[in-house]
């Protein structure tokens, strides 16, 4: 019998989520690079590829674009680049003719920091998630509609703070900041006591738009990169003091968790699913019912992504992305209808996600309605964060010829912050 090849990183499991037809992007650096230098990677596996050293190493036209220390000049190349780049990784890590070349960088995950994958721009989150928004509504205006009017006519946000986008993995310091329960005569100032997660997905922009030139739903592709999990750590004591009239301020501000990989939209294909009926007639400038106006050919607008939260290594929920009641689509042309222009970097959340049973409520103050109910933990119950606690988001796609895409996790620790 003929000795059998050793398998190499290019051999990976049937099945692997993130196998070539996923191919997610980010930055990484080796114990021996210099301080601060990083490399574009590509996931494969349990390995990473050195994406800019493949294609020198291969002499692809593409190494101004990933020899780079951050995603964002390929970011602002465009849909055709990112389409054609995508084809040549594609090539690089199936072809037989380039494993010799191409074995060598691949480096161990457990062996490379992953740092931050693209320089933020700007910030902006969103609410498009029914089930969250009429959850919130119930518990704090029982008496009312849990809608405000405005909610199924447009995509409701915030500008958030960019300088506190954080990647995977980085510790979060509990903030502190005036919080005034409603009983109490005046406002103290102090640490967090209801420090909670909001189960999200990121939208990272690519290519950029002119100042005062709205981008249309149908341009969706040609703007949006690629996406990601995402944590909008929240601070509800502090947020619900200081949130009338203006909306959030430092109870969001603090920090803002995302993966360390994005994974390009050219992947997610399989998991395009038709977003849930509306209800109201949308404006013009809103409305996917209809074949789009310029010809370009119409596909689902939402992403069906089975995402799982973890407390401690229990999970405390797991939601679909499905039930969004507004697409990323939507969120883009509503976030620049009114003239504000793209950049290169910017990067927008869904809002929480929350599905309609309990077990797939994507924040605390849902699942223990707003503390009344707490979570039963091996550690102990649990309303809100507690400070050493650890939080991970994983999530998976439907792919192409039933596999599975994987998306990068986000996980946080929560630590205390220096006293004021």
């Amino acid at each position: 019998m003929s000795e059998q090849t050793p398998l190499t990183p290019l051999d990976l499991p049937e099945g692997d989520p993130f196998g070539p037809h996923n191919l997610p992007y980010g930055v990484f650096s080796l114990p021996e690079d210099a301080v601060e230098a990083r490399r574009v990677g590509v996931r494969l596996g349990s390995y990473v590829l050195d994406a800019g050293a493949a294609a020198t190493a291969l002499g692809s036209p593409y190494v101004s674009l990933l020899a780079r220390p951050t995603l964002n000049p390929l970011m602002a190349a465009g849909r055709t680049a990112w389409s054609d780049v995508r084809r040549a990784l594609t090539a690089w890590v199936t072809v037989p003719a380039h494993r010799e070349t191409v074995r060598p960088l691949l480096h161990p995950l457990a062996d490379v920091t992953l740092h931050l994958p693209f320089e933020v721009a700007d910030y902006v989150d969103f609410y498009a998630s029914e089930n969250h928004a009429r959850n919130l509504g119930r518990m704090f205006r029982p008496d009312e509609e849990p809608l405000k009017p405005n909610w199924k006519h447009l995509p409701v946000g915030y500008h958030g703070r960019a300088g506190t986008v954080v990647v995977s993995g980085t510790d979060v310091v509990r903030p502190s900041g005036q919080r005034k329960p409603p009983a109490d005569p005046a406002p103290v100032f102090g640490p967090s006591v209801r420090l909670d997660i909001e189960t999200e997905l990121g939208f990272v922009v690519g290519t950029p738009s002119a100042q005062g030139t709205p981008v249309p739903l149908s341009a969706y592709r040609d703007h949006v990169f690629g996406l990601c999990l995402l944590n909008d750590w929240s601070a509800r004591d502090i947020q619900s003091w200081e949130t009338v009239p203006l909306g959030p301020h430092l109870g969001k501000s603090f920090a803002t968790s995302v993966s360390a990989w994005i994974t390009p939209l050219d992947a997610l294909d399989e998991a395009r699913v038709t977003p849930p009926e509306r209800t109201y007639p949308l404006l013009p400038y809103l409305d996917d019912s209809a074949p789009s106006a310029d010809g370009i050919a119409d596909e689902p607008g939402g992403y069906d992504l089975q995402i799982t939260v973890t407390l401690n290594g229990h999970v405390i929920s797991e939601t679909s992305s499905a039930s969004l009641y507004w697409t990323a689509a939507q969120m883009l042309a509503h976030m620049t209808v009114a003239g504000a222009s793209l950049r290169t970097g910017d990067l927008y959340g869904s809002g929480t996600i929350s599905g309609a049973s309990e077990n797939s409520r994507g924040s605390l103050i849902e699942i223990t309605w707003n503390g009344r109910d707490p979570i039963e933990l091996p550690d102990g119950k649990r309303t809100f964060l507690e400070n050493g606690d650890v939080v991970t988001m994983t999530a998976w796609a439907p792919g192409p010829n039933n596999t599975r895409v994987g998306l990068g996790e986000v996980t946080g620790r929560i630590v205390a912050g220096a006293a004021a």
